[in-house]
């Protein structure tokens, strides 16, 4: 039966130090997921696809911009977007 993995991700703060996101929950909580399914490919799970809630950080009704959710840090400010350890993966094509 085919699997699909939708709406996995979490929230956390972000701060900001040295102008850059320290996202280290994030990366180890994505990376520990992008294992398991790679785990569950290599075990013949029909795993079709795996969707990480969610690409940008939105208003959240409960939270409202309060927690982040996105793969991609959004600088509400400046606009300014970064997704650097997600960006290396894709280029790799692996987690580390």
């Amino acid at each position: 039966m085919p699997l699909y993995v939708t709406e996995n991700g979490t929230a956390y703060p972000d701060p900001i130090r040295d102008g850059e996101v320290s996202d280290d929950d994030r990366i180890a909580f994505l990376d520990a997921h992008l294992r398991a399914t790679h785990d569950a490919l290599a075990h013949g799970v029909d795993l079709r696809g795996y969707f990480y809630w969610s690409l940008l950080d939105n208003f959240e009704w409960a939270e409202g911009y309060a927690k982040r959710f996105g793969l991609v840090h959004v600088d509400f400010h400046t606009q300014q977007r970064s997704a650097r350890w997600y960006a290396e993966v894709i280029a790799r094509n692996a987690v580390r």
